[in-house]
């Protein structure tokens, strides 16, 4: 029994001596590698550690970035969200410097009840009353001058232009106020505003809870079922914007974006007239809008098109987007395709894969065929 015992602790002694060993040896091996690789790798390294940290701000740009501002109410905002990232460092900081202060500290004085009594009765009115009071106090004074920006006050220089946006589950509807008579300019998934002036937004929902929000010149707004409010907002100069619905409104809640563009005025005026009129019903296509008529039309509604082909022109709950211009739109199924030849035809035989549970039926009881000429007609319908 101690023969086994014996052996058992020399062979421990060896393992312990042969660890020591590889210790030893990895400790100078990293040696080396301080005096003489870290040197030759040291440029290359610093390299990677640049670019990693430069990789952390892709994120500042793109048409989603609230970083990226291209309005006052956006500027407003991202003004507002450094001076709150001021203050939190400058919390964090004397919370971290104070935490220093005490584990340093380890001795602590002895105090009387009544000294413990009044060190607590500072730290609450200090930290529990006057810094939070403080704060929403500051808060305010930025943040009362951007939400007063965003309201539709009246402006100097006359009204501003408005526009009606409207939610469903999963798509916008855009509409364009018709003035002395003319008709409405109804679009979908799609929101031209002229660019350099306010526009005032006003905005509602037709099923859920939806929000409007536009990161590049401003910030969210709700859309509610019943109720409308206003936003003012304004682009600072052309270009193409991101919209996202920013509200959790059911399965595709992600495949609702919205295409926003910002021209100068005498474009976004030629714009809106170009639409002012239905569109024109190219010929070839008879049998395509005859069985649009008898599939489509019941929710979907053409500018134009003849009534004497709507096979039933009851009212229906489910309203389904205007198409009097889709030809013309840069995406499909609010940003689930790019709007390119055949584009319509694919989504209507797979548009239940492509956005499950939206609220167009499949066509499954339509010829393949049908379905493929009525997407190149649509394809047609521009202004």
């Amino acid at each position: 029994m101690a023969g086994n015992a014996g052996a058992a602790l020399d062979r421990a002694y060896r393992l312990v001596s042969h660890v020591r060993v590889l210790c030893d040896l990895s400790k100078a091996l990293s040696g080396i590698q301080r005096l003489g690789c870290n040197r030759v790798n040291r440029a290359p390294r610093l390299t990677w550690y640049v670019t990693s940290l430069s990789s952390l701000l892709a994120g500042c740009g793109g048409e989603m970035s609230t970083m990226d501002v291209a309005g006052p109410a956006a500027r407003d905002q991202f003004w507002i969200w450094w001076a709150m990232f001021a203050v939190s460092l400058f919390v964090a900081a004397m919370v971290f410097a104070l935490w220093l202060f005490t584990f340093r500290r380890r001795e602590q004085p002895q105090r009387t009840a009544r000294e413990e009594r009044r060190i607590m009765l500072r730290w609450v009115l200090g930290g529990g009353i006057a810094l939070p009071v403080a704060s929403i106090i500051a808060l305010l004074v930025f943040a009362a001058p951007t939400g007063r920006g965003m309201l539709p006050l009246p402006l100097a220089e006359g009204e501003a232009e408005r526009i009606e946006v409207i939610g469903h589950q999963w798509w916008w509807e855009v509409r364009y106020p018709g003035e002395n008579g003319e008709r409405d300019v109804v679009t979908a998934n799609r929101l031209v505003m002229p660019a350099g002036e306010p526009v005032d937004f006003r905005l509602t929902s037709a099923d859920v809870i939806h929000s409007f929000w536009i990161p590049r010149l401003g910030g969210k707004r709700d859309m509610v079922p019943g109720r409308h409010s206003t936003v003012r907002l304004e682009a600072e100069s052309t270009g193409i914007f991101g919209a996202q619905c920013a509200e959790y409104c059911g399965a595709q809640h992600t495949h609702m974006l919205l295409h926003v563009e910002a021209l100068e005025r005498d474009e976004f005026e030629a714009w809106l007239a170009e639409r002012r009129s239905p569109p024109e019903l190219r010929g070839g296509f008879d049998e395509a809008q005859e069985a649009f008529g008898e599939h489509c039309a019941a929710c979907h509604t053409v500018d134009g098109f003849p009534e004497e082909l709507i096979v039933d022109d009851k009212s229906h709950d489910i309203q389904g987007p205007n198409l009097s211009d889709i030809g013309s739109r840069p995406t499909l199924g609010a940003g689930v395709l790019p709007m390119e030849e055949g584009a319509i035809g694919y989504w209507l035989q797979h548009h239940q894969t492509l956005k499950s549970g939206n609220r167009m039926p499949p066509h499954n009881q339509i010829d393949t065929e049908i379905l493929e000429d009525i997407g190149a007609w649509l394809e047609t319908l521009e202004p």
